[in-house]
C-alpha cells in the first residue's frame, strides 16, 4: 500500500511538473514581448522544475535525497522571482521596450542629460 501511494505521488508530480514546464516552453516562444516571456519562464518554469525534483527526491525513497530536492525547490521557489525581476529591470533600463498589448508601464523611463 505505501509503494502504491509514493507510486502515484510521484507520477502526479511528474505530470504536473512536465505540464508546467510545457506551458513554460509554449509561453517562451508565443508571448510578445521580452518582459511576458520571463514571466513565464519565471512562473511556469520554476513551478514545473521544482515538482519534477521533488518527485525525484520522492522517487529516490532515500530521507536524505528527498531532504535535499527540498532544500532545491526552496531555492527555486526563493531565487527565481528574485532573479527575474532583476533581469526585467536591467532590461527596462537598458531600453527594451513593451509589446503594443502590453496596457501600462509602470516603471519610469531613464531622462536623457541635457546637453547646454
Amino acid at each position: 500500500m505505501f509503494e502504491a501511494i509514493i507510486t502515484l505521488s510521484v507520477a502526479v508530480l511528474l505530470v504536473g511538473g512536465a505540464t508546467f514546464s510545457l506551458l513554460a516552453a509554449i509561453g517562451i516562444v508565443r508571448f510578445p514581448d521580452l518582459y511576458t516571456r520571463m514571466h513565464a519562464a519565471s512562473k511556469a518554469g520554476t513551478v514545473g522544475s521544482g515538482l519534477l525534483l521533488l518527485a525525484a527526491g520522492l522517487h529516490s525513497l532515500d530521507v536524505a535525497i528527498l531532504f535535499r530536492a527540498l532544500a532545491g525547490f526552496f531555492f527555486f521557489v526563493l531565487t527565481a522571482p528574485i532573479s527575474a525581476h532583476l533581469l526585467a529591470k536591467a532590461a527596462h533600463q537598458a531600453g527594451y521596450r513593451l509589446a503594443k498589448q502590453s496596457v501600462i508601464d509602470q516603471l519610469p523611463q531613464k531622462e536623457e542629460p541635457r546637453r547646454h
